[in-house]
């Protein structure tokens, strides 16, 4: 049996199809997990160039219980592990040493450490979520990308875009701006077409 399960309580999104939740030998999906805005921007100074509270809220009720990757600056714009998740930090350094965090020199490593994970807790998908060198070079691998096209054009000095065409939309929902939200937005599922 497959199902959608809600995403934000009492929402009408749903996240992609997963499975009823009994163990099977399928590989974990691979998903981006980004937000962009109108002209292509992800980040600024080190941090989002946008405040969306539901947005925060929608990531962490998609990655919860999966396996991370981001690469080591994405890590530090967080400040600390995200709970709920095992963490896996690709870097250069050697030397580098986070509690709470499993560090990965290339991303074939960070994929294997995820990929063991998911046979470990049963999670379907590894998330993928910054920054965007590790995007680039991830998503031709990717099969699926939770998108939150944030509908604005903030000032960033950090960029993502990609080719739609090999993508199929299977959802979306519209958000005008809550209280604690600086821009209308709308929660994409892409899937590989």
């Amino acid at each position: 049996m497959v199902r959608c399960p809600a995403v934000l309580r009492g929402s009408r999104f749903a996240l992609a199809p997963q499975d009823d939740g009994r163990a099977s030998n399928h590989e974990p999906a691979i998903a981006l997990m980004v937000a962009i805005g109108e002209n292509g921007a992800i980040g600024r100074g080190g941090d989002l160039p946008w405040r969306l509270s539901t947005d925060l809220r929608y990531f962490r009720k998609v990655t919860l219980h999966k396996p991370i990757i981001m690469g080591r600056r994405t890590f530090e714009s967080f400040g600390r592990p995200l709970d709920g998740r095992l963490n896996i930090v690709l870097t250069r350094n050697a030397a580098f040493d986070a509690p709470g965090t499993v560090p990965a020199y290339n991303l074939d490593e960070a994929l294997d450490v995820a990929r063991k994970e998911t046979k470990r807790t049963g999670a379907d998908e590894i998330m993928i979520v910054g920054g965007d060198d590790v995007f680039r070079e991830v998503l031709p691998q990717a099969s699926r990308i939770y998108l939150t096209e944030v509908h604005a054009s903030p000032e960033a000095d950090v960029w993502f875009t990609f080719d739609r065409k090999p993508w199929r939309e299977i959802s979306r929902e519209r958000h005008e701006p809550g209280p604690k939200d600086d821009h209308a937005f709308s929660f994409v599922v892409l899937e590989r077409a």
